[in-house]
């Protein structure tokens, strides 16, 4: 299963923008917590050292500087997290925990930052203190500060840790929705490859059912269910068609020999024999009629898919073509088959050969005598294309899409003979195939084109004769 498919699932999307929306809430409800508790630390620690510079100015008021110096002196000895350093005019330390006067890095309002070296037994060790500088007369000065370095390492540890978090969180979450969209690929890959199964005309085939019992054993229930009702409709009318070909159109041809029997003793020119004829006429119109919606019907539910073999088109085009040539010679409309290499596709022969006649009779028909129509067979990217271009009055732009519907005639067609089936059972043929059908402007007239995505095979071209011009 390919990945960028499994990226556009569904699921996978929505399991991504889940967990994507989930590490977004956490990180932020993580960063809240860690900002107002080092608010609240840092609130509390200088609440402490502002109360233990208000405790030394009291006692450098009472005491003086020498005073001072043995408070700080009795504090530093305390331990604890408290720095204290009393200073001269010089900076040269007087009292206090602290070595030196440090470099300030950072200031923040009255408060001061710095790092400070640390015995840590027999080792100095780098720390991180907070305090405030009390200035004193004299050019003295206070110090008065608080270890704060494991909340510093905190800090750093807590930002250095949440982005790494959050694209644990996304890996997470591409890891989850791949699995997820996987296991939902596979069950939706059974459906479509059933699906693909019966349009291609085996009707018995069925989803499979798992016994996990969740949404997809229930859809899939439910469409084996859809399909053994379908399945039911398809054999009746597949039973109630067989029925109507076999007592309605034996009947019919029986009906027309009569009528050309008796048309046969009588004189074509009487009036006996011209309602006869026309009788035979109308039979011969209405068995037409009859054969194009049966064709129509079994085209469109797909009973034929059954029939479906490799057909050699250019050949079929050949066959079409030489059962027409005499029409388009009466006609003085010259029929032409540009010639190809063997191209092979995946259909019905019969059907094929209908639409093409289809195809090929109405272009006949509406050419004017000393037009010509051309057949020809290409291979192209997007399919095997069958057209069928003449140089007739063609059809407008706004009446294309209506003509393929049934009985649809235009009104510039209406004393020509014809039943308004031929390019509805054209559309029909195609849809059966999966083909696409292009009615075009051919400047002049139409042409019609048959593209057929299955293509089979594809052997070295050879180079077929034109059909000659006929006129």
């Amino acid at each position: 299963m390919r990945a960028p498919r499994l990226l556009r699932t569904l699921a996978f999307r929505i399991v991504f923008v889940y967990i994507a929306l989930f590490a977004v809430s956490a990180a932020s409800l993580l960063y809240f917590t860690y900002w107002n508790t080092k608010r609240a630390l840092v609130s509390e620690g200088d609440q402490t050292i502002d109360a233990e510079v208000t405790g030394l100015a009291e006692q450098y008021q009472r005491l003086g500087l020498a005073g001072l110096a043995d408070v700080i002196l009795s504090r530093s000895n305390r331990g604890g997290q408290g720095l204290y350093l009393l200073t001269d005019r010089l900076n040269r330390p007087i009292a206090g925990n602290l070595d030196s006067w440090p470099s300030f890095q950072s200031v923040q309002g009255n408060f001061v930052e710095f790092d400070y070296q640390r015995h840590l037994g027999d080792q100095l060790v780098s720390h991180r203190a907070r305090g405030r500088v009390f200035p004193l007369a004299g050019d003295f000065q206070l110090l008065v500060a608080r270890d704060v370095d494991e909340r510093y390492k905190t800090e750093k540890l807590f930002t250095t840790t949440l982005p790494w978090s959050g694209l644990l969180m996304l890996a997470l979450a591409l890891v989850g929705g791949g699995l997820i969209s996987r296991n939902v690929l596979t069950r939706l890959d059974s459906i479509n490859r059933t699906s693909r199964e019966i349009m291609a005309g085996d009707l018995s085939r069925r989803v499979p059912v798992t016994r996990a019992g969740d949404e997809f054993d229930e859809l899939a229930s439910n469409l084996n269910r859809m399909l053994d009702r379908t399945e039911r409709l398809m054999r009746g009318m597949r039973e109630v068609t067989d029925s109507i070909a076999h007592d309605l159109r034996t009947p019919l041809n029986r009906l027309r020999n009569r009528l050309e029997g008796t048309l046969s003793q009588l004189d074509n020119e009487s009036r006996e024999g011209k309602e006869i004829g026309a009788a035979v006429d109308e039979t011969d119109q209405l068995i037409g009629t009859f054969n194009a919606l049966l064709l129509i019907a079994e085209a469109e539910a797909g009973v034929a898919r059954e029939a479906m073999a490799p057909v050699d088109l250019p050949a079929v085009v050949e066959g079409v073509a030489e059962l027409y040539g005499p029409v388009a010679e009466e006609k003085s409309v010259a029929l032409e088959i540009a010639p190809c290499g063997a191209v092979t596709i995946a259909g019905n022969k019969r059907l094929i050969s209908q639409a093409l006649a289809n195809l090929l009779d109405n272009a006949i028909k509406y050419t004017p005598s000393g037009g010509s129509v051309k057949v020809a067979v290409a291979d192209t990217p997007s399919g095997v294309a069958l057209s069928v271009a003449d140089t007739g009055p063609g059809i407008p732009v706004e009446a294309r899409a209506h003509v393929l519907e049934r009985f649809v005639r235009l009104e510039e067609s209406r004393n020509s003979p014809g039943t308004g089936l031929g390019l509805s059972l054209v559309a029909a043929v195609a849809r059966l195939h999966d083909a696409r059908l292009d009615l075009d402007d051919n400047k002049p007239g139409l042409k019609a084109t048959l593209v057929f995505p299955n293509r089979v095979t594809r052997p070295a071209p050879q180079l077929r004769l034109a059909a000659p011009a006929q006129g």
